[in-house]
């Protein structure tokens, strides 16, 4: 028996739905091409498809891109980090209730290693031609962040070999749907021979024609639906599997009718479900990356209350709009913090805090570009402190009005991806985090401005 098995793959979309349109169009005309030529054709997605710094993905908490994939066709999806862990236990429990296609992650479960119901450790696809195909999937090990949300997430290489031992003697091929990063990937081919294909993301790597790593085929497609991957099985039951991947680049795709018109609309349709006033406030108030300003100073004394720290530090490069005078809606607090970013406390010594602080005065943080880590804006922008002096000439810091004491232990209030950068080695490393979820940091300004201007608790 030969046959010829077309795979088609996304990740890492990000509600970039700029993207869309020609990825869509495209999606579909190749999907009807290969139906129409009784061929078999199989559309993945490896996670990230969902992410709430788009006014489409938040007004609806995910669920309109569930519809997406629906008009897509998708055959099956994995989750990534932004389904996983910037929605409540909730929102994402019940995301793929009206999903027309398997959703797959082995390494999710309910507390008590419980298995959700939608979430399959993997499923076996057979061909009219009677190819078994064997696909599961893993996502990224952010387990205390799981943990917090309600969720257990098992170790994914290790979960990976229970399921590949499920699957070796079922199945023709196997093809592992892969949210761990190229690292990982590798890994997975080295450790796993009868692993055929691994479809990646969450790195954002750009494979332009697969990697081979020993009997295992990568393939993976970048960041932002810029590409869409493509690959081909030809299968042979008398010799191996020949695998063959290639990228198509989603700008040199057709340009879909009405794109322009189609992109507006996401934001619309998001801009109409976040119409919902929070308050209304008798000034306006300023935000400035360079110099001191309402908003920043109000964020930082808002998680500065919220987490109950020692002190607090913020930077005002996570504040991208203003507030106008009047009517505050959701949505202007989405386009002003528009990142998946909680905020959280770290304990430190206070001969670590110090070195911490007077880092945070180098005059290089306003322009440094910013990049990952949930941010979403642009630059860094000057440091903000809640309850902390500094006298850069002296070297001196005082927390809460009295000189900072090396020996003690304070705890610092800020946001989580200092926690994951590597901006403050001091904060990477300690062992005392405590992430506030999965509240953002809109949420928290939301609850400071009901306290300021209506009296709130």
């Amino acid at each position: 028996m030969k046959e010829r098995i077309h795979i088609y793959h996304t990740n890492d979309l990000h509600s970039h739905f700029e993207n869309w349109p020609r990825m869509f169009d495209f999606i579909k005309e190749r999907q009807s091409f290969h139906k129409e030529n009784g061929e078999e054709v199989f559309l993945f997605d490896i996670g990230d498809f969902a992410d709430r710094w788009h006014p489409f993905t938040e007004g609806a908490m995910g669920k309109g891109n569930v519809s997406l994939l629906n008009e897509g066709g998708y055959t099956a999806v994995t989750i990534g980090n932004n389904e996983g862990i910037t929605l409540p236990f909730e929102q994402l429990n019940d995301l793929y209730d009206k999903a027309n296609f398997d959703v797959i992650v082995a390494n999710l479960y309910y507390k008590g290693r419980v298995r959700p119901d939608w979430a399959l450790p993997y499923q076996i696809y057979e061909t009219r031609k009677g190819t078994k195909i064997g696909v599961t999937a893993v996502t990224a090990y952010y387990q205390k962040l799981y943990e917090i949300l309600g969720w257990e997430l098992s170790e994914p290489i290790t979960e990976l070999e229970m399921q590949l031992n499920q699957l070796k003697e079922k199945v023709d091929v196997i093809i592992v749907l892969s949210h761990l990063g190229i690292y990982d990937d590798e890994k997975i081919a080295e450790l796993f021979p009868q692993v055929d294909l691994v479809l990646g993301g969450h790195t954002h790597h750009v494979l332009y024609e697969g990697k081979q790593v020993k009997n295992t085929t990568l393939a993976a497609g970048g960041k932002y639906g810029r590409y869409v991957g493509y690959v081909t099985l030809d299968v042979d039951q008398d010799l191996p599997t020949k695998i063959e991947a290639t990228l198509y680049k989603t700008a040199d795709l057709p340009k879909s009718v009405n794109e322009d018109e189609k992109i507006a609309e996401f934001r619309e349709i998001g801009k109409d479900k976040l119409d919902k006033e929070i308050t209304v406030i008798p000034q306006a108030l300023s935000f400035d990356w360079h110099y001191d300003s309402d908003i920043p100073t109000m964020l930082c004394e808002a998680i500065h209350e919220w987490c109950n720290a020692d002190c607090t530090m913020i930077n005002s490069g996570l504040v991208l709009t203003a507030l106008k005078e009047g009517r505050v809606t959701k949505y202007d607090l989405h386009q002003m913090l528009p990142h998946p970013i909680n905020p959280c406390t770290v304990e430190v010594s206070g001969a670590e805090l110090k070195e911490i602080l007077l880092h945070s005065q180098d005059e290089q943080w306003p322009e440094l570009t910013v990049k990952g880590l949930g941010f979403r804006g642009t630059v860094m922008g000057k440091f903000v402190y809640y309850g902390i002096g500094i006298d850069r000439e002296k070297h001196e810091v005082k927390i809460g009005g009295q000189p900072l004491i090396p020996t003690q232990d304070y705890t610092l209030g800020t946001v989580d991806m200092f926690t994951f950068g590597k901006f403050f080695p001091e904060i990477r490393r300690s062992e005392k985090k405590h992430y506030y979820m999965p509240e953002f940091l809109r949420d928290v300004m939301e609850w400071k401005l009901l306290k300021l201007y209506r009296g709130g608790q």
